[in-house]
């Protein structure tokens, strides 16, 4: 009986014959982009990322608590470093505040979030005098280097 089951039973596959052509998957496999950075650098890339997202909302809810959420939304992407495409001035007038009041808030924003990130590095080191160092692998983690 159970020869007679096993000469009945359906295969995987059911006949089918599928190809493994070695050359499609070459040129395929050649197609893909390649990730230069090595297991290490990506970690290193992921936890900087993560460092700076974590500073960054504890940033956005230091302004929340002072009921301040409004003027972080419309500060937030001075953050970045890069010059605006926003001047002061229309920020003043959106903001409806004088333009040295938002100079100075974008100082303070900033001036805080490097507080902040100086803070949550150091909790990751054992002393105080690789606050520095570790801040620089940070950055030439973030630049791919």
């Amino acid at each position: 009986m159970d020869e007679w089951k096993k000469a009945r039973a359906q295969k995987r596959g059911r006949g089918q014959i599928v190809s493994l052509d070695a050359g499609d998957a070459e040129t395929r496999f050649g197609r893909e982009p390649m990730d230069a950075l090595t297991p290490e650098k990506l970690f290193e890339q992921n936890w900087a990322l993560s460092l700076l997202d974590s500073v960054y909302q504890r940033l956005q809810r230091e302004y929340e608590t002072d009921d301040k959420g409004a003027l972080f939304d419309e500060l937030k992407f001075c953050l970045t470093g890069t010059r605006s495409s926003v001047p002061y001035a229309g920020l003043a007038a959106r903001l409806n505040m004088p333009e040295n009041t938002v100079k100075t808030s974008v100082h303070r924003l900033r001036q805080r979030y490097r507080e902040l990130l100086r803070a949550e590095v150091a909790h990751t080191v054992a002393s105080p005098s690789e606050v520095e160092e570790e801040l620089r692998t940070l950055f030439r983690a973030l630049a791919g280097s």
